[in-house]
């Protein structure tokens, strides 16, 4: 049996391609089934996001152009449409490979952690599908707790490194307690989204978010329990804000001295933080001059992302150590799973010949033996017949000279080295 991937991801195909090899929820569990079902596919699992598709098998061959074929046909591709954008992995490059996804260790942001819960969405979804076996479900297990010990053991998470989260961090520093402060989010694209998420998860006080289309701004307020305004209406709610966090795609600034001004006064000049993530700007810059306000822009954030970024590439570092200790475990696993068969085939035989010394004792207790005579008639016959083909082959080895299997012997027998 062996284990095989093809796919594609962020580094190997553009959008326009990985769109067209992805699979959506609903179409997850027929597309697995289908994979199934390839001549030499045993068992079957599907990574499916935005920056990748990875088909993961367990099959007879590591002939990987059965699994291009049926994607070229699932998609109603030609091969030459996405095979020049495809990799492959088997074996111990397969178990590396999906350790290091899983980690955040071959994503667009490392260590990011939403893979990890997008990988384990792959195996739920295979579980459910029924195309999942001891093999693949075993490396899928090993997987989760190899990325587990990585973040665990290393830094690869700890460290922001998108804007976003470096906002709320810097905010974090200022004021001591988040709960006690109310955020005001200007926009409602992904940035804000994120910043909301991020000072959600940290327990602000209180989140009003505006934005020009009022429709957007109350739909991502109600996913935090927040308030929404239009922009027009930023003068009346300014001098609420403690913190301010900006990205529109305004071409004019949205806020300017003036009204900041004003909104200090009715605060009593109580601080403000504001961050503006747009470009253009979209507060003044002048406004950085104002008494209590620490006013930052994306590029002053750029500086703690960079450093951020470097902890965790040495992190990483730490990580890949980790994986490589990781892969011997399993594929240790692995050759331990090739022994089965010969233990089961042993087991089999040695249960067959103690059957048939078990029945001759019988008889001979009803025929009227004596017990006693039995049993040691019964253990010396049993120990004879077990040992009977071992000590053949050893003798023949002996005579062939044949000096590694006699070594093995002493292993597998756990012998004294003769003297």
């Amino acid at each position: 049996m062996t284990l095989l991937a093809v796919g594609i991801n962020y580094q190997t195909a553009p959008v326009s391609v990985r769109e067209q090899l992805s699979f959506a929820g609903d179409y997850l569990k027929p597309a697995l089934q289908a994979l199934r079902r390839v001549d030499g596919v045993r068992e079957a699992a599907i990574l499916s996001t935005c920056n990748r598709t990875e088909l993961y098998c367990a099959a007879d061959t590591n002939n990987q152009q059965p699994l291009i074929d049926w994607v070229a046909e699932n998609k109603q591709l030609a091969t030459s449409d996405f095979s020049p954008y495809l990799y492959s992995h088997s074996d111990s490059q397969l178990i590396r490979h999906m350790f290091r996804v899983a980690s955040g260790l071959d994503s667009m942001i490392l260590g990011e952690p939403q893979i990890l819960g997008q990988m384990k969405t792959a195996y739920q979804a295979a579980c459910e599908a029924g195309t999942l076996g001891k093999q693949l479900g075993k490396l899928f297990q090993h997987t989760f707790t190899a990325a587990k010990k990585v973040r665990t053991d290393t830094a690869i998470g700890s460290s922001p490194v998108s804007v976003a989260f470096a906002a709320v961090q810097l905010a974090q520093q200022i004021f001591d307690k988040l709960s006690e402060q109310t955020a005001l989010l200007i926009g409602a694209g992904e940035t804000i989204e994120l910043a909301a998420r991020h000072l959600s998860q940290q327990g602000i006080g209180r989140i009003i978010i505006a934005n020009r289309t009022f429709e957007k701004a109350h739909s991502l307020a109600m996913q935090f329990n927040g308030f929404a305004i239009e922009l027009s209406e930023l003068p009346n709610h300014l001098a609420e804000a403690d913190i301010v966090i900006s990205s529109t795609a305004s071409q004019l600034p949205i806020l300017g001295k003036g009204s900041v001004e004003s909104a200090l006064k009715k605060r009593k000049h109580k601080p403000m933080f504001m961050v503006d993530l747009a470009v253009p700007r979209d507060i003044e810059a002048e406004v950085e001059k104002l008494r209590d306000v620490y006013l930052y822009t994306v590029d002053d954030l750029q500086n703690t992302i960079d450093q951020n970024m470097q902890s965790r590439r040495l992190a990483a570092e730490q990580a890949e150590e980790i994986i490589n200790t990781q892969v011997d475990h399993f594929l240790a696993w692995l050759r331990a799973q090739s022994a089965q068969t010969i233990i089961r085939d042993y087991r089999y035989n040695a249960e067959q010949t103690r059957d048939e010394a078990l029945q001759t004792a019988l008889a001979s207790l009803k025929n009227g033996a004596a017990a006693e005579d039995v049993l040691n008639r019964l253990a010396y016959s049993l120990t004879n017949k077990l040992i009977h083909t071992p000590s053949s082959q050893i003798r023949l080895a002996a005579e062939q000279e044949r000096h590694d299997l006699l070594a093995a012997a002493l292993e597998i027998f756990n012998l004294n080295q003769p003297q």
